[in-house]
């Protein structure tokens, strides 16, 4: 079993979802069960898989979960965009989202690749 909590990328992934919480706070509320909800959960699957993966007995066994992790963070590239391209919340808290999010994906492709 490993210690994901002293993992980089792990922590990084945690502040991610500190900051998307508090920017999916201006989305119309019509979006409370589409792209909000959708954000959240791809924003948390970031870390939680990592933390999952670190449970896992074999090496590919936890390179897959950190894989659907990288997954997780492709995915909430494109929902900022959205945010973005709408203008439902400020520049600034996107454009802060986007190059956490980008990092992270570096981050996570460079860990995938020491496996």
């Amino acid at each position: 079993m490993r210690d994901f909590k002293k993992l980089l990328i792990w922590k990084k992934g945690m502040v991610i979802v500190s900051d998307v919480y508090k920017a999916v706070g201006f989305l119309p509320e019509t979006e409370k069960y589409g792209l909000r909800s959708q954000t959240t959960r791809c924003a948390v699957s970031i870390p939680s898989n990592i933390a999952e993966g670190s449970a896992k007995k074999s090496q590919k066994e936890y390179r897959r979960f950190v894989e659907i992790s990288l997954g997780s963070a492709f995915e909430l590239e494109t929902h900022l965009l959205i945010f973005q391209q709408q203008a439902w919340a400020p520049k600034e808290a996107v454009d802060r989202l986007l190059t956490l999010t980008m990092e992270e994906q570096k981050m996570i492709t460079s860990f995938i690749n020491r496996l």
